[in-house]
């Protein structure tokens, strides 16, 4: 159903300014528009939904009473953000969201200057709030005016310490800055920790609850003689309820909890605060995800990432599926040797569901860790784990593992502690884009002494992989696999453990070896058929490790061809790297072999589908072939047959 909704007051609505001219009668019926305008568009393109529909009354709110793109709105994370894109002259676009040459689906620097700061991880807002603070009061000069900083952080993404440190230095800086701490008491997850526990405090205890209902609204709004007294009642109920707020200990003036789906608390609140904040200010708001869409509030997740869907039903247009996705055969996997080792244990960092171990959660809840939005505790916690007798996995993606670097490299790699990391999203994800790309873990992982780096070309070698894992106690070891459906290979009863850095020979040809780590096999397979037409037999190889390399296998395909081509599904610096630094430590150079090393290109690729993103970064079979075809001086053969 793509029917746009009746939308008039939104249809007058060019830019944010425009939301000046409008009565708070009109922005409430604005709100009831965007709603419906986000809807109608995700149910278009897929995407984030819960998250937006959360927000509609508090963007609206923001966008009234603020002045963007000169005040800066931060959005952390960016799933929130299609009501935004939608009153910040992106409406004619919305139904592009997440689609090659379309709209992020995230905020983004070079889309729009109402994106200030780019997101797609968490807990950074703060931090860029501040920043855009303190360069307003140093002088600085954007493009588009400094004035205000507004950071608009979840819940959940408030588990993470960088949101801690930011708010501890803008405490001590004392600058005048706005955090909207949105309150849906759920990120993608339902969260976990204390500090989830703390805000359900702030708004359950029943005497500030009592104030709150006879106080209506900023104290600061009183008239000036009742204004004192009114303050010391508040704060004599807080410390009652609450025993003082922690934000309160950081430096922070509070004001909340308000109910964020009410324009008569929003509108006010705000207009007083822009008026009169002199430091950092935090407003509580407690909002509800997936707000106003039935079908949304009553799922699990809230809605948070659905695909294409049925408005009037909410029923997603899922394709089916024809084999079982990487995700799943790691969990299924995981499970299996957990039954049989009570050692093993798991931890994620807020993606239960995404990493698969929400199956482990239910099976062996005492053995499972859901650490929250906290990647850097996550990996040293498994580090502890694994020194403490146990066997942790640390299922993280890709793109979030490189937030919990240091500990990778100081807590795990250091002490050679056997922490198992599973790395999933591996390589180019489709239509979340370049901020989720599994990129670099290869090469920040490889370089470390004692790591085990090893990458599933299909769903039964990742079984495999798992079963190596388990068995492995002689320090760090990674597997690498993508989103999405695996191959549809027969999968074997239980995996076998590998032997630790031994490739694998698919089929034997001659003058060119195509060496595959990870599941562009399946692309390189493609390309030697096609070669084979050609009167061209490649031998094909599955590296399955980067570290330890293969090295007979290698050095016996450098001896044996006269070219040798790497494909993996990473940047520069990686597999074909540590081939390339072996070769020539060697002196196969000296010989004559031709090498060439096919990596993710040195640039950012945008949302596409995965087919398009691998065209553009020249991985695919067609062009896996013209690199063949190139290095044997062949070339001009596929040109004259295309």
């Amino acid at each position: 159903m793509t029917d746009h909704p009746k939308t008039p007051i939104l249809d007058r609505v060019m830019r944010p300014a425009d939301l000046k001219q409008l009565s708070d009668a009109e922005l409430r019926k604005l709100a009831h528009e965007v709603r419906d305008e986000t809807i109608s568009a995700v149910s278009v393109t897929g995407g984030h939904l819960g998250a937006g529909l959360g927000v509609v009354e508090l963007t609206v709110a923001l966008h009234a009473v603020f002045d963007t793109p000169r005040d800066k709105i931060i959005w952390d994370v960016g799933h929130q953000c299609y009501p935004h894109k939608i009153l910040t002259e992106r409406r004619d676009r919305i139904r592009t969201l997440r689609q090659k040459d379309g709209l992020s689906g995230f905020t983004k620097r070079s889309e729009s200057p109402y994106d200030p700061f780019g997101a797609a991880h968490s807990s950074t807002s703060i931090s860029a709030a501040l920043g855009f603070a303190v360069a307003r009061d140093l002088g600085g000069s954007p493009a588009e005016g400094a004035g205000d900083a507004i950071a608009v952080i979840g819940d959940g993404a408030m588990s993470a310490g960088m949101a801690y440190e930011a708010m501890n230095n803008a405490g001590h800086l004392k600058k005048r800055l706005i955090v909207i701490l949105n309150d849906n008491e759920m990120s993608i997850a339902p969260p976990v920790g204390a500090m989830s526990a703390y805000l359900s405090r702030l708004y359950a205890e029943e005497p500030f609850q009592e104030f709150k209902a006879a106080a209506k609204g900023a104290v600061s709004l009183l008239p000036e003689p009742f204004r004192e007294g009114a303050k010391r009642a508040k704060d004599m109920l807080k410390g009652i309820a609450v025993g003082g707020t922690l934000f309160e200990q950081l430096g922070f003036s509070y004001l909340g909890p308000i109910d964020g789906h009410d324009m008569d608390q929003l509108l006010p609140v705000l207009r007083t605060v822009k008026a009169r904040a002199t430091g950092p200010i935090l407003i509580h708001v407690l909002t509800k995800k997936g707000k106003g869409y039935g079908p949304a509030e009553k799922a699990r997740d809230k809605g948070h990432g659905v695909s294409k869907f049925n408005v009037v039903t909410g029923e997603q247009k899922k394709a089916p599926s024809n084999a079982p996705s990487y995700t799943s055969v790691f969990a299924q996997s995981l499970l299996q040797h957990a039954a049989e080792d009570d050692k093993i244990c798991a931890v994620t960092a807020a993606m239960p569901d995404g990493t698969g171990l929400d199956l482990f959660a239910k099976r062996y809840p005492s053995r499972c860790f859901d650490v929250g939005i906290a990647e850097q505790h996550g990996v040293t916690f498994s580090a502890a784990l694994a020194a403490g007798g146990m066997k942790p996995f640390c299922a993280m993606y890709s793109t979030f593992l490189q937030r919990g670097y240091d500990q990778v490299v100081h807590d795990v790699a250091i002490q050679r502690l056997p922490v198992r990391f599973a790395i999933d999203r591996a390589g180019l994800v489709g239509a979340d884009g370049a901020t989720h790309a599994g990129a670099f873990d290869v090469a920040f992982l490889a370089n470390l002494p004692g790591f085990v780096v090893m990458a599933a070309a299909d769903e039964a070698e990742l079984k495999h992989m798992v079963a190596t894992a388990v068995a492995h106690d002689d320090g760090p070891i990674a597997f690498r696999f993508p989103r999405g459906e695996g191959k549809g290979v027969d999968l074997p009863e239980r995996g076998t453990p590998l032997e630790i850095g031994k490739g694998r020979i698919l089929s034997q040809g001659s003058r060119v070896a195509l060496l595959s780590f990870g599941t562009r096999l399946t692309e390189v397979e493609k390309a030697a058929e096609a070669l084979a037409g050609k009167g061209i037999t490649p031998t094909v190889a599955d590296a399955r490790f980067a570290k330890p390399l293969d090295r007979d296998m290698i050095l016996n395909l450098a001896a044996q061809h006269e070219a040798l081509i790497t494909i993996e599904e990473g940047a520069l610096g990686g597999f074909g790297s540590h081939v390339a630094q072996l070769l020539a430590n060697e002196g196969v150079f000296d010989k004559g072999l031709k090498y060439r090393s096919m990596v993710l290109p040195d640039t950012f690729i945008d949302q596409a589908s995965p087919s398009d993103m691998y065209a553009v970064a020249g991985m695919n079979a067609e062009q896996i072939e013209a690199k063949v075809l190139d290095v044997l001086g062949i070339a001009q053969i596929g040109a004259q047959r295309a």
